[in-house]
């Protein structure tokens, strides 16, 4: 029996907001979420899970809205903590820990423990609910360091490469808990 799980990656957020747990969607983002709407509205999902960050949340809140799905919080799929503090270089910071899945700041998470935690989180979603179509509200380095722990491939080039799209889609088809399958889309593409 498979299940397939969709990875919707947040919209664009208000970057002015520094807050990671309460920064909001941007104009732009509000508008964008309905693309994934469309995406997901023939998809028969069963059930919604997210981070408990309010941009992940309301890009999947207009199609859990309009299907009527309660969208379950998972504090575990939550974005990387980078720090306390607002990180000016965030590209070099980024390559550093592509580089070195260890390496954090003083204050903050590295890439195996972010993996490793929503990895766990995922794991138990896929034990108590095969056979069903999910959502899983996500962010661009927890869904990144998700994509490498099945395809040791996807690294520090293809995070680059999808760093500006917002929201983005992964699927991934499960049998038990292995990955048979790992399908990316990009929204924006026609």
């Amino acid at each position: 029996m498979k299940t397939t799980v969709y990875f919707v990656r947040h919209a664009q957020p208000n970057y002015k907001n520094h807050d990671d747990m309460l920064r909001e969607l941007s104009a732009k983002g509000l508008q964008d979420r309905k693309l994934v709407t469309n995406f997901l509205k023939d998809k028969e999902i069963d059930m919604i899970f997210s981070s408990p960050y309010k941009r992940a949340v309301d890009t999947v809140k207009d199609f859990a809205l309009s299907k009527g799905i309660d969208i379950i919080l998972m504090d575990d799929f939550k974005e990387r903590k980078v720090d306390n503090c607002w990180i000016e270089d965030f590209n070099s910071f980024c390559k550093r820990q592509w580089e070195d899945f260890n390496y954090k700041l003083s204050d903050g998470e590295c890439l195996a423990n972010v993996q490793a935690r929503n990895i766990s989180e995922l794991n138990k979603i896929l034990e108590n609910f095969e056979g069903k179509n999910i959502v899983i509200g996500s962010h661009g380095t927890a869904l990144s360091t998700i994509i490498n722990y099945y395809d040791k491939t996807f690294g520090y080039q293809d995070f680059e490469r999808i760093k500006n799209i917002m929201p983005w889609i992964v699927q991934l088809i499960f049998e038990g808990k292995t990955c048979v399958e790992i399908k990316e889309y990009n929204l924006f593409d026609k």
